[in-house]
């Protein structure tokens, strides 16, 4: 069996990346239905961006694959996050100065990897050519 592997790439997440790499960190080397699972249940706001970075990289792997992938087997191989871009804005402050301030963007980069399906072997059909042969 032969290992396959996928990807998928979330670019601007609103959040910092150090909080989206706390939750990113709670899946790290997980089944996928499990960190699912982990993701719909984890309160922080960065979960849902991590989970639709995690649902995608599944997708891509059972959809874009040439052979059969076994979803049972489908775990996280890689996933981590990096700063995106930053958006500088400026906010009033008194005796009309402008304090400058930074908007920090996340991505997450999620790679998956699964197993293929077994193919079942075929019974064994010569059997009945032989029960033919003989009653001839």
């Amino acid at each position: 069996m032969a290992t396959h592997f996928a990807h998928a790439y979330e670019k601007g997440i609103d959040s910092l990346p150090r909080k989206t790499s706390i939750v990113a960190s709670l899946v790290r080397d997980r089944y996928v239905a499990d960190a699912i699972v982990i993701l719909e249940h984890t309160p922080r706001r960065a979960a849902r961006a991590v989970l639709k970075a995690v649902e995608s990289a599944n997708a891509n792997l059972l959809n874009n694959s040439k052979v059969s992938i076994d979803p049972k087997t489908i775990r996280i191989a890689r996933i981590f996050v990096t700063s995106g871009t930053r958006i500088r804005r400026y906010k009033p402050a008194s005796r009309g100065r402008a304090l400058p301030f930074e908007k920090i963007s996340s991505n997450i980069f999620v790679e998956v990897a699964g197993e293929e399906k077994v193919k079942k072997a075929a019974e064994a059909k010569p059997a009945k050519a032989e029960a033919k042969k003989e009653k001839k």
